[in-house]
């Protein structure tokens, strides 16, 4: 069966409705990738001033691969998931060293950079080179189990493979770059997940799951994901200018990145017991103040309850070897997870 019918029809609606976005202005690799990858993290409004920030701080590929590791996350910060500002920079270096600086035209070559999947090689393939390679995100499995009333759960191997294939066969293969950044602008501005607007869809004469009036349980999905509780309880050491912090290492969240001394509970901490943990792990004499919180942290995998507690150290304290004093007035050169960050322009300085 013929399936022209789904790219005569998206087409002439995106090329009239698609939003004025920075990185469509031209067909620039760079400028496409850096947008997809701040994409995954955030909605276009917000993703936009981020995009600005980085191109105007790393008008190149040359630049990017050549910058401090901590100046790229601070430019990431808010964003979560900072490993991915870890990977833009690495994929950047890769860019220089294996393709001479310049974004390899092939997406086997493209998927094998640094932090750049199936979705990411697809969308700068597509869109700066010409390549058939469908674009398969959360609107294109929403645009298409809704039109085609697939029932097939998206996160299952299965279903996987079968959109793909899918989003494959219905390419215009002329215009491959057009055509995936028009089904993903359907899914963002017409096929919303609630409260979609039929009535000026494209696509709305064929599309089965409102021919059904099933548009509500399309696209399904099987796992539920389970969700981590964790306790934070940061310690704001009372100083008139300056501050302590301390890096973050390991595999854990928020990897590379400076926070306030944590002590990280099982459970909620009241006041007596917040003392009595501070002077196990740190000795006696400390003086615990104010507290602020708790602050409901929510990620995607994980939950933080945070509290923030002022407290004064005694004279004799050893100052452990990963804390570092920073003066207020050089706060803005640390990378700060957002949760820090906001308790400190709230005026907890």
């Amino acid at each position: 069966m013929s399936t022209a019918w789904f790219s005569k029809a998206l087409l002439p609606w995106y090329w009239e409705h698609q939003r004025p976005l920075p990185w469509r202005q031209n067909a620039d690799p760079y400028h496409i990738w850096l947008s997809e990858v701040i994409l995954q993290q955030t909605r276009v409004d917000q993703g936009t001033a981020y995009w600005h920030r980085f191109t105007e701080r790393y008008p190149d590929v040359q630049s990017l691969a050549k910058a401090p590791e901590e100046e790229v996350l601070r430019l990431w910060q808010g964003l979560g998931y900072y490993s991915r500002a870890r990977n833009l920079r690495t994929a950047a270096q890769q860019v220089i060293e294996l393709h001479q600086g310049r974004f390899p035209p092939s997406y086997p070559a493209l998927k094998a950079l640094k932090g750049v999947g199936e979705y990411t090689a697809a969308a700068i393939g597509s869109i700066a080179f010409g390549l058939p390679e469908p674009v398969v995100d959360g609107n294109v499995y929403r645009v298409l189990a809704r039109v085609f009333g697939i029932a097939t759960p998206i996160d299952s191997t299965a279903g996987k493979k079968e959109f793909r294939e899918l989003a494959a066969k219905l390419m215009d293969k002329s215009q491959p770059g057009d055509h995936n950044q028009a089904v993903m602008e359907l899914g963002a501005l017409v096929c919303t997940p609630k409260s979609p607007r039929c009535g000026e869809c494209p696509l709305a004469r064929r599309c089965l799951a409102l021919r059904t009036d099933s548009i509500g349980a399309l696209p399904v999905k099987a796992k539920r994901t389970s969700v981590r509780e964790r306790y934070f309880n940061y310690l704001h050491v009372v100083d008139k200018n300056s501050l302590f912090l301390r890096k973050r290492e390991g595999k854990d969240i928020w990897q590379g990145l400076f926070e306030l001394p944590l002590i990280e509970s099982t459970r909620a901490l009241k006041g007596d017991r917040f003392a009595e943990v501070v002077r196990r792990e740190f000795g006696s004499g400390w003086t615990i103040g104010a507290q602020h919180g708790p602050i409901k942290h929510v990620l995607s995998h994980q939950i933080i309850h945070a509290r923030f507690w002022e407290v004064k150290r005694p004279k004799e304290f050893k100052v452990p070897a990963d804390w570092i004093m920073v003066p207020l007035v050089e706060l803005d050169r640390y990378a700060l997870p957002r949760l820090i960050d906001r308790y400190l322009r709230e005026g907890h300085r």
